[in-house]
């Protein structure tokens, strides 16, 4: 069975998925937390742009917790897209992809293992987009307008027909919603 790419965002309830960091911690909820953690032990890697691996590997490797996440999103392989990182990247397990992204994440969906989830990372998403690799979008609506910033959805990656696989309403009022693209037999 081939392995899913699965996005997963904050965003807000205007579509800004830009510094989450500024408006996301109003929202956190222990059920939000246990959301995540559950999420990221769902998959065996991450796919991350250069911006979010950059934010990422500031803070993740000297971070400690009492569930897990730390050590989890630690020792995950970390597959990063860039032009302008080079090799060797600083945080563990991870992996620079500098050309050909559709082809090697095709090779890595056909590897056996679990979902492959991309957090951050709005211009890999549009890439992914336009080479039709995501499998799902899961996507933490919050109950804010933020006005300005990168949204999920912007550039030309043409249409794309999602069906609702599942909602999960958040005591704190955010939503869970997860689509999949329907794709043509």
């Amino acid at each position: 069975m081939a392995r899913r790419v699965v996005v997963t965002e904050f965003l807000s309830l205007d579509g800004v998925m830009e510094a989450p960091h500024e408006w996301h911690f109003d929202f956190w909820s222990d059920e939000m937390g246990t959301f995540k953690l559950d999420e990221l032990f769902a998959s065996d890697a991450l796919l991350l742009g250069r911006v979010t691996y950059e934010g990422f590997a500031a803070v993740w490797p000297t971070m400690t917790d009492e569930a897990g996440f730390a050590d989890r999103i630690n020792s995950l392989p970390k597959y990063v897209v860039s032009t302008t990182l080079t090799d060797p990247l600083a945080w563990n397990n991870s992996t620079l992809i500098t050309e050909n992204v559709a082809e090697e994440v095709t090779k890595l969906k056909q590897e056996p293992g679990q979902e492959i989830q991309v957090a951050g990372s709005g211009n890999l998403i549009q890439t992914l987009m336009r080479h039709d690799l995501v499998d799902e979008y899961r996507l933490m609506v919050h109950p804010v307008v933020v006005g300005s910033g990168q949204r999920l959805f912007a550039g030309d990656t043409g249409k794309t027909t999602l069906r609702l696989a599942k909602t999960t309403p958040l005591p704190n009022g955010v939503i869970v919603l997860s689509y999949e693209p329907q794709r043509s037999a």
